[in-house]
């Protein structure tokens, strides 16, 4: 078991892990499960940034290609124009920036504008990819996920024999490719990938069972906001689900996950305080 690391290195940034860490999600996307369209203005996501800062994130990620369930791939050409701008006017407001994108040509291009973050939901083995942030002028952290098929079929045949096992063990050899390529271990956060080719006992299962990944010395982030898993146990529609939202993250950060994707940062920012303050007691 390898030590835990307290602090998370963000190209010029250096974030405690002290604390739970709370990333804001901007999607600008036309199709994303939870907020697909709203942010696709420029405007409307830099003030949306703007919004999720001053309720206190930590982290903004912003995506440009969809990878909902049954998602297609974004060309090219139309991710570097949706993110590559908004990157550069958001990295200037104080917080890091994580990309997040699959394809080694946006990274390079994220970090060029300002992007103190990759988060690949493919884990940098895209070809090409591992080369654009291992030899990035700027050393960026990156954010290496678990994912099983791709997001246009990822749902249709989710199966496993131990999930989180075989979660564990892909990340571990990922993070262990980062490292032997020299992004150093204060750069590299795993994130299981709730709901990436996985049912809804498989989320269960990972979220009981999160220690165990924690297990690995890497910082986790969970990315459970306003899922799919969310509405089946709730019943709720995807605008409905901040309270679930905020309850399985709280379940992850008990568990030791460091950072949380929210989509409703004030609400998850105010609830990880209240728990912060019931640890410190």
């Amino acid at each position: 078991m390898n030590s835990a690391l307290h602090v998370l290195t963000l190209g010029r940034h250096r974030l405690s892990l002290d604390r739970p860490l709370v990333m804001g999600d901007l999607n600008v996307t036309s199709d994303s499960f939870s907020d697909g369209g709203r942010f696709l203005d420029p405007s409307a996501a830099l003030d949306h940034a703007r919004r999720m800062i001053e309720d206190g994130a930590d982290i903004i990620d912003v995506g440009a290609e969809s990878t909902r369930p049954g998602a297609a791939p974004t060309p090219e050409r139309e991710e570097l124009q949706r993110v590559v701008p908004l990157v550069e006017k958001i990295a200037v407001l104080g917080v890091p920036v994580s990309a997040d994108t699959r394809k080694p040509a946006v990274m390079r291009a994220a970090i060029a504008a300002g992007a103190a973050m990759i988060n690949d939901v493919s884990a940098l083995r895209s070809p090409g990819a591992l080369e654009a942030v291992a030899g990035a002028e700027t050393p960026v952290a990156v954010c290496l996920m678990h994912m099983q098929g791709e997001p246009a079929t990822m749902q249709q045949s989710a199966v496993y024999g131990d999930v989180v096992y075989e979660v564990k063990q892909f990340l571990a050899d990922c993070a262990g490719a980062c490292e032997a390529a020299g992004i150093v271990r204060e750069r590299i956060v795993v994130d299981p990938g709730f709901g990436f080719g996985k049912t809804v006992e498989h989320n269960l299962t990972l979220l009981r069972r999160l220690s165990e990944i924690v297990a690995l010395g890497y910082p986790v982030v969970v990315g459970l906001s306003r899922k799919s898993t969310i509405g089946a146990l709730t019943g709720r529609d995807v605008g409905e689900r901040t309270a679930g939202s905020i309850a399985a993250a709280l379940a992850a950060v008990a568990r030791g996950a460091k950072i949380v994707r929210a989509h409703d940062v004030r609400e998850m920012v105010d609830a990880l305080k209240v728990w912060c303050a019931l640890q410190s007691g």
